[in-house]
């Protein structure tokens, strides 16, 4: 069976629902408020789990409530969490706006994430038996980097999400396998809008990279192949939270099965467009029979 680490954060999302974003200085009435586990970490862990990996997490959650819900949620979906720490600080928290459009804005306070800066004894050695690690950016970057270098030292593929967006040292960069940035993060790291052209570009310092266009659907290039662009299903989107992070999951799990990487993207997009007509991030999660219903549809 594909076994999946993930190296990343753990947040409780705080989800308002309205009509419209509220603009700067404005105040807007929410029809619904609810709490959600999520952190990309931990939603690229469900997401996997429930493609049908087996998955380990790396973390931290905090001592306060929050902790044991974000540790039993990576639980209920099967997720290992012998290597997720408690911490005397509260867990991470997302405060996250979402409007009729399905369109969301999100605030993170890295809270416990942030006290994973390294490896801690057993990381090196569970990252050493995946058949993949997924990275993102949500602890710092001191712990990406001993990641995804641990990876590459022990020929492990990884996958990056560079969200938040920001800077990238070459470091990180060299032990990356697969960088999938969204289209406003590929801008923010090329400075290029185009997907094409800023897609391109990150092949100056990753081998392959996938741009997410959301319903427009992804963009995959690699060195020394014509870009290949892949539709997203047509359905009605509620909720884009988490789609891009069930996107990724789902990626890693086709890949480590050595699917072809037209069919791997075309079923991790089935898996992100069940996930954006469901409510919520982790929540919203497909299971892999739904997802290869929706694949064969």
């Amino acid at each position: 069976m594909t076994h999946i680490v993930v190296l990343g954060s753990t947040n409780m999302d705080l989800v308002a629902y309205v009509d419209r974003a509220p603009e700067r200085g404005e105040t807007v009435t929410g029809r619904e408020f609810r709490t959600i586990t999520g952190g990309k970490g931990a939603n690229q862990a469900i997401a996997a789990a429930r493609a049908g990996a087996t998955v380990t997490m790396i973390g931290a959650v905090g001592n306060d409530v929050y902790g044991p819900q974000l540790r039993a949620a990576l639980e209920h979906s099967g997720v290992d969490t012998d290597l997720l720490r408690t911490i005397d600080t509260p867990s991470g928290t997302a405060h996250i706006v979402v409007d009729d459009d399905g369109g969301n804005a999100i605030v993170v306070i890295p809270g416990a994430n942030g006290t994973v800066d390294h490896l801690a004894p057993g990381d090196e050695a569970l990252i050493a038996s995946a058949d993949a690690l997924l990275l993102q950016l949500e602890i710092p970057l001191a712990a990406v980097i001993a990641g995804a270098q641990a990876a590459r030292a022990h020929g492990v593929r990884t996958i990056l999400t560079p969200a938040p967006a920001q800077p990238l040292p070459p470091e990180l960069l060299g032990a990356v396998d697969l960088l999938v940035p969204n289209e406003h993060e590929a801008t923010t790291l090329t400075g290029l809008a185009d997907p094409i052209a800023a897609a391109t570009a990150l092949l100056d310092s990753v081998p392959a990279a996938v741009v997410t266009l959301g319903p427009a659907g992804c963009l995959y290039v690699t060195r020394g192949a014509e870009p290949l662009a892949v539709p997203a299903p047509e359905v009605t989107a509620i909720d884009s939270t988490g789609a891009g992070d069930t996107f990724v999951g789902a990626l890693a799990v086709a890949l480590a099965e050595e699917r072809p990487i037209r069919e791997a993207l075309k079923w991790a997009a089935a898996a992100a467009a069940l996930s954006v007509q469901r409510p919520g991030a982790s929540a919203s999660m497909p299971y892999r029979s739904e997802i290869e219903t929706e694949y064969a549809s």
